[in-house]
């Protein structure tokens, strides 16, 4: 299925969704279920509920943080300090792969009288093409070595070709400079979702392109910036063998995703002398204050949770020379700007070496201007040695041929074998998924484990105190009546829930969850309705995120059609997801039930609400049973195929695949009952029907290991709900 057809098909869902709130809401008029809407203006903000939660946990991180480093008073505690970040930014990406012949070739020279340009493609991975350009001033005398700068491109579908990057690359190399500038993966000639028929990416632009696959990479452990890190790495390896360069002298610089990648890099890399990042460096605090997190690339794994802000990509790096480049009107918030240049400043001071480091300041947007360009470029003849003019000058940009750098335009059109992200990732997951499978041989051992990792990874916190519910009103129906109520979550936000209490109640309750929240399926004649009259009684949440708490003004620019990754991205900052935090409030719902004296708790769950259900019932012993419909079968589903749901990523568990997975989670309920109907895999489809088979046999297996098999019923289709209700007996 083409990423076109999927989004069309994720619209309809979206489209349909709410035409089944519109008719519902026309179908019984009188009976208004919402809870908080109009009526609670201390919780008119409750749409935002999930990010305010994510970013208040970051907060609180950061707090720590703060406070860590007002207290180094001493170069010694600055060192110490450096060493804790070059820890842990190797534990944020992981250890990089030994490097592997970068077979580098020069596809073609341009000569420009002035300057040249050698249009060079290398593999920083075998098969993992980049796309790039070596501009060299002419009249290089015979063993001369001058100094170069990375050029590390922003957002631009054309890459470092864009004009503007093109202006400052050709004032570069006027004034003296060799300038290396590639493609960033997703950019340029390295479209991975490249489209021949209209030359264009069928999934978007740059920060699709990254996020999605980005996205991915979350769940093995890893991160889009993990490539692009290792992208820039390798440029100063392929630098290093050219005799024109002075290995000494080596300068980075980009604005706005460039300026991400270039303080990424010389933070990783200390082959890096002099860096200077333009319109991205504030700080994590006034960046979730402002904006949110933004795309994949610039979200290192846990990053927040391991105790590292913006200031440490450049602590990390003093007293080697570093110049930020910012604007008071930029995206990246000005305040957190002046707060990280306070604290960079003081390890600088430490190092008895202020002038290595200093700031630019224009006033404007997320833009270049011509005072900063000629900030960076005053910075860069200085520290590398090669005096001269600073001003910004006119130039001539080359025309869009003669800077193509493979002989079709892209990587994926010009090599036959060319590796993704995705390609990469997947290659990975594969590898992780054989270590879990030889575990797995080892059931009883694996299940600990399993439950002990999820645990860990998810960021579930066991609900320590039960708040009382409140109660908002009540609706009367033909044998049951509907009692509105909310309730505190783990943060300070509320869920609101609709119990359903028949007549003739049993001690049998039921959690009903479904990715629109607790009014979708509470018609009367609805699913709620047919267990209710079955004597259940029926609890359905808001749960963060859904409903009257969902939606949330937070749409970023890693938005695919009403899922936003952005909320992914905030939750794997401080070693969170939002399905252990879902599994929380799942406990403390479960809880009440509990408390009010139902010994027999059932969970159902639907598509996206299943990963958090799960959670919550291995997690904990509240739950007896569980009803699972439509779930995607696996995290694996999601990681090994090019293509999948965007909605279903935001339930994912980050770091979870080589660890444990939603199979395996199922399995260790076991012996409690438990019932899945019409598994679907990363598309929400049957597509791919021999993966969905494989995570189920798990589940099997899981069961018949310990003679439970008579308590695991699946089917690949609906199962009526009086056969489940007699299968639940």
């Amino acid at each position: 299925m083409s990423i076109i057809n999927m989004i069309k098909i994720n619209f309809n869902k979206v489209l349909f969704a709410a035409l089944v709130v519109f008719s519902g809401e026309l179908a019984y008029a009188q009976e208004d279920l919402n809870i908080i809407s109009g009526k609670w203006l201390q919780f008119s903000d409750a749409k935002n509920s999930l990010y305010h939660c994510l970013a208040d946990t970051a907060y609180k991180l950061l707090d720590k943080r703060s406070l860590d480093i007002s207290g180094i008073n001493s170069l010694p505690g600055w060192q110490a300090r450096q060493d804790f970040i070059r820890k842990k930014l190797l534990e944020c990406t992981g250890p990089f792969p030994e490097k592997t012949p970068l077979n580098a070739r020069v596809t073609r020279t341009i000569d420009k009288g002035s300057f040249r340009v050698e249009h060079i493609v290398f593999e920083s991975l075998p098969g993992f093409y980049v796309t790039s350009s070596l501009y060299l001033p002419s009249g290089i005398k015979k063993k001369t070595k001058l100094p170069v700068i990375i050029y590390c491109s922003g957002h631009s579908a054309d890459g470092y070709r864009s004009d503007v990057y093109q202006h400052v690359i050709l004032n570069l190399v006027k004034k003296g400079f060799i300038v290396y500038a590639f493609d960033p993966v997703g950019q340029g000639e390295r479209l991975e979702y490249y489209d021949p028929a209209s030359g264009k990416s069928t999934i978007g632009g740059p920060t699709s392109e990254h996020s999605y696959p980005g996205a991915q990479a979350f769940l093995t452990g890893s991160s889009q910036a993990f490539y692009m890190i290792w992208d820039g790495i390798r440029a100063v390896d392929y630098l290093l063998t050219r005799k024109e360069v002075d290995p000494a002298r080596i300068g980075i610089t980009g604005r706005s995703g460039g300026g991400t990648q270039s303080a990424f890099i010389a933070a990783y890399d200390e082959r890096i002398y002099a860096a200077a990042p333009e319109n991205y460096i504030t700080n994590y605090t006034r960046l979730l204050q402002t904006i949110g997190p933004q795309d994949a690339e610039q979200n290192l794994f846990n990053v927040v949770s391991r105790g590292l802000d913006h200031p440490d990509f450049l602590i990390v790096r003093a007293p080697k020379p570093a110049l930020m480049i910012t604007t008071t009107g930029d995206m990246f918030n000005i305040q957190g700007v002046l707060e990280t240049e306070a604290e960079v400043k003081r390890i600088y001071k430490a190092y008895e070496k202020p002038e290595n480091f200093s700031r630019t300041e224009d006033d404007a947007g997320h833009a270049s201007t011509k005072k900063n360009r000629e900030a960076m470029y005053a910075f860069f003849r200085k520290h590398l040695s090669n005096p001269g003019d600073t001003l910004d000058e006119d130039v001539e940009t080359l025309s869009k041929d003669e800077l193509r750098v493979t002989d079709k335009g892209q990587v994926s059109a010009s090599f036959n074998s060319s590796q993704t992200v995705f390609s990469l990732n997947m290659k990975r997951a594969l590898e992780l998924e054989k270590k879990m499978n030889s575990l797995r041989a080892d059931p009883s051992g694996f299940r600990a484990k399993a439950i002990g990792d999820a645990r860990r990874l998810s960021g579930y916190i066991e609900p320590k105190s039960q708040n009382k519910p409140v109660f908002s009103g009540r609706i009367r129906r033909k044998g049951y009546t509907v009692e509105k109520y909310l309730i505190q979550g783990e943060g300070g936000y509320i869920i609101p829930y609709l119990l359903f209490v028949p007549e003739d109640a049993k001690p049998k309750a039921l959690i009903y969850l479904h990715p629109d929240g607790k009014a979708a399926d509470a018609k009367e004649g609805g699913n709620i309705e047919a267990f209710v009259l079955e004597g259940y009684t029926v609890l359905a949440p808001d749960l963060i995120g859904t409903g009257e708490t969902g939606h949330g003004d937070l749409h970023g620019d890693a938005y695919f059609n009403g899922a936003s990754h952005n909320l992914l991205y905030a939750a794997m900052l401080t070693g969170r997801s939002i399905a252990g935090l879902r599994a929380g409030d799942i406990v403390r719902l479960a809880g009440i039930l509990k408390g009010a004296g139902f010994s027999d708790v059932c969970g159902y769950a639907k598509s996206d609400m299943v990963s958090a259900l799960v959670h919550a019932a291995v997690l904990s012993d509240k739950i007896n049973s569980m009803i699972l419909s439509s779930p995607y079968s696996s995290f694996m589903t999601i990681a090994v195929h090019r293509f999948y749901n965007p909605f279903f990523i935001l339930t994912c568990v980050p770091g979870a695949i080589g660890n444990y997975d939603i199979p395996d989670l199922e399995a260790a309920f076991a012996p409690r009952k438990l019932v899945i109907e019409d598994a679907v895999d990363c598309l929400g489809t049957k597509t791919y029907s021999d993966q969905i088979e494989r995570d189920v046999q798990i589940i099997r297996d899981g069961y018949e290991n310990i003679k439970a098999g008579n308590c695991f019923k699946t089917s690949a289709n609906r199962i009526a709900i009086n056969e489940i209700i007699e299968f639940l007996r």
